[in-house]
């Protein structure tokens, strides 16, 4: 069963956390991109294990509610950045945004299946 209240609220979280921390990093984009990019996979990965570990508190994962959480929160990422990287200041096409971002958040559910799976 899917706790959709706090599902919802790390959702946000999962993506607050790692823009937060691109906006202060974002000067290294300009002059170091590669590290840039390094550093926001590590921060969005670290970010998914303890989001889905504060989801699953004091209980085992379950693997259909894990996997359900994780592309929940993936789509919430995507959602949510929209705005920013389709109109805002950050201004990107499609293929662009995918390439460099959109598919790191592919980094939720693929983290929930296995965490579940690891623990069935």
């Amino acid at each position: 069963m899917i706790h959709w209240k706090r599902a919802v609220l790390l959702g946000f979280l999962s993506w607050l956390i790692p823009f937060a921390f691109g906006f202060v990093l974002f000067p290294i984009k300009k002059t170091n991109a590669p590290l840039f990019s390094t550093l926001m996979n590590l921060i969005v990965l670290l970010t998914a294990g303890a989001l889905i570990g504060f989801y699953f508190r004091r209980r085992a994962p379950v693997f259909r509610e894990a996997l359900c959480v994780g592309v929940l929160w993936f789509a919430m990422n995507l959602v949510f950045d929209y705005p920013m990287f389709a109109y805002g200041p950050m201004q990107m096409t499609p293929l662009a945004y995918y390439s460099e971002i959109g598919l790191g958040y592919l980094v939720f559910p693929i983290f929930a299946f296995w965490s579940a799976r690891i623990n069935s």
